[in-house]
C-alpha cells in the first residue's frame, strides 16, 4: 500500500494483495454488523454487500470533501469469481442435473424472456422522454443482464459511433443495477416465504437425492486428499479458460472464462465418479466456493464509485428505475407463481433479481442470506447458476443484437 498526496488530496494504492485483505476484513465486519444489526438479517441483506457498501461510502464521502481517495487493484476479482463457479460445477453431478428437468428448462425461458422485455422497456421508456436508442438500450438488457463487462464492450462501441457519453452511461446503469440486486433479492424473498408461510420440504426427494450425492464418505481427508480437491480446481479453471477462448473464436464473439470453466468441471466431477482419480469432497469443494464468492462480491462492492451513478441523470435515471421496479414486479407476482409458488420458487426469485439486474454471484449472494435465514433450497442452488451463468445468454446475446441493429443506426455486430 501506498500514500501519495497530489493537489491536496490523499490518494491511497492498494496492490492486489492488500486488497484482497482488505476485503477479507470488510467481510468480517459484514457478518459482525449484520449479526448486531437484527433487521439486517431479518431481511436477508448478505454480509459481503453490508462490508462492502460501508466501504463504498466512506470512498464516496473522500470523493465529495476532495480529501482522499482509494485505488485498487483488483487482479484477484476475476481468478476468485472462475474459481467460485468452478466450484459450481464440481458440485454438479448428472444425476443432479437431470433431476432439474422441466424446472431449470421453465427458470431458463423466463430468464429469457425478461432480457426480451428490458429491452422493450429500454426503448419504449426511452421514446417516451427522449433518450437517444443507444444510451436506452445500456440502460437495459447490456447492464442488467450483461453487467459491467458487457456495459463496458457496448459502451465503447457506441462511443466510436458518436455516441461520447455511452461507457459512462453504461458503467453507471450497470452500477445501479448491481447495487438493486443485492438489496432487492433479500428481502423480496422474505416478503413471498414470510407472506405464504413457505418452508423448505424436508421430504423432496431431490434434496436426499443431493444428500445422498454429495455426502461425504468414509475417513476424514487427508492433506493428500486436500491438495487433489484443490488441484482439480485449479487445473478446471485452467482448462475451462483455454475452452472459452476456443468457443470465442469459433462463434465469433466474446464467450465467458467462468462458464467454460463450470463446464470443464461438470465433466471431471462426473468422470471421476466413474474413474475415482481422487477422493472428491463437496463440503470442502463448496467451502472454497462460498469464500470466493465472498471475496469476489466484497472486492466488487468496495471498488464501486458512487460518484458514477452522476451518469444517471435524465432518461437514463427513468429506464433504470423502471428496469428495477419491473423486476420486483414481475419476479414477485408471475415469476413465483409460475415456478410453483413454494419455497424453491421464492429462493429462486431471489436468485433472478440477482442475475437479472447485476450478475449471476449476486443471484447466488441474495440466495445464500435467505438459505442462511430459512433453509437451503437446493433446487433453486443448482438451476439460477446454470441459467444465470450461460444459458441465459442464449437468448439475451442475440435478442439484444437484433435490438441495437434495428434501432441503432450504423451499428456492426
Amino acid at each position: 500500500m501506498s500514500f501519495e498526496i497530489i493537489e491536496k488530496v490523499l490518494n491511497i494504492k492498494a496492490d492486489a494483495i492488500m486488497t484482497c485483505a482488505m476485503a477479507a476484513v470488510l467481510l468480517l465486519l459484514g457478518f459482525f454488523i449484520k449479526k448486531k444489526v437484527k433487521v439486517l438479517n431479518k431481511y436477508c441483506i448478505p454480509a459481503p454487500v453490508v462490508g462492502g457498501f460501508l466501504f463504498m461510502f466512506i470512498t464516496f464521502i473522500g470523493h465529495i470533501t476532495n480529501t482522499f481517495g482509494f485505488s485498487f487493484d483488483t487482479y484477484f476479482q476475476d481468478a476468485f469469481m472462475l474459481a467460485f463457479f468452478t466450484t459450481v460445477g464440481l458440485g454438479a453431478s448428472f444425476e443432479l442435473l437431470k433431476k432439474g428437468g422441466l424446472l431449470l428448462i421453465i427458470y431458463w425461458l423466463i430468464a429469457g424472456v425478461i432480457s426480451i422485455f428490458q429491452n422493450f422497456i429500454g426503448i419504449g421508456v426511452g421514446k417516451v422522454v427522449g433518450l437517444e436508442a443507444p444510451y436506452a438500450l445500456l440502460a437495459s438488457a447490456i447492464s442488467m443482464i450483461g453487467g459491467h463487462g458487457a456495459a463496458g464492450a457496448y459502451g465503447k462501441s457506441f462511443a466510436e459511433m458518436g455516441f461520447a457519453a455511452g461507457p459512462e452511461v453504461g458503467a453507471a446503469a450497470a452500477t445501479f443495477g448491481l447495487i438493486s440486486a443485492v438489496l432487492l433479492g433479500g428481502p423480496l424473498a422474505r416478503r413471498l416465504i414470510v407472506k405464504h408461510n413457505l418452508r423448505p420440504d424436508e421430504n423432496d426427494n431431490f434434496d436426499v437425492d443431493v444428500s445422498n450425492v454429495n455426502a461425504a464418505k468414509g475417513e476424514p481427508l487427508t492433506s493428500l486428499d486436500i491438495i487433489k480437491n484443490v488441484t482439480a480446481i485449479l487445473v478446471c479453471m485452467a482448462v475451462g479458460t483455454l475452452v472459452s477462448g476456443w468457443i470465442g473464436k469459433l462463434i465469433g464473439m466474446s464467450f465467458p472464462t467462468y462458464v467454460g470453466a463450470m463446464f470443464v468441471a461438470v465433466i471431471v466431477r462426473n468422470v471421476n465418479e466413474k474413474l475415482h482419480w481422487y477422493r472428491f469432497s463437496f463440503p470442502l469443494v463448496d467451502g472454497i466456493g462460498d469464500v470466493m464468492l465472498n471475496l469476489y462480491l466484497a472486492i466488487a462492492l468496495m471498488s464501486l464509485r458512487l460518484w458514477e451513478l452522476a451518469g444517471l441523470i435524465g432518461g437514463v435515471l427513468v429506464v433504470v428505475l423502471c428496469q428495477v421496479l419491473f423486476m420486483a414486479l414481475i419476479a414477485y407476482f408471475v415469476v413465483f407463481r409460475i415456478l410453483g409458488k413454494n419455497y424453491d420458487a421464492a429462493v429462486m426469485c431471489a436468485g433472478l433479481c440477482g442475475h437479472g439486474l447485476g450478475a449471476t454471484p449476486s443471484a447466488i449472494v441474495n440466495m445464500t442470506a435467505v438459505k442462511d435465514q430459512y433453509g437451503m433450497s437446493r433446487k433453486a442452488f443448482m438451476i439460477v447458476p446454470i441459467v444465470g451463468a450461460f444459458l441465459v445468454d442464449i437468448i439475451y446475446q442475440p435478442q439484444t443484437v437484433a435490438f441495437i441493429k434495428f434501432f441503432v443506426q450504423g451499428f456492426q455486430g
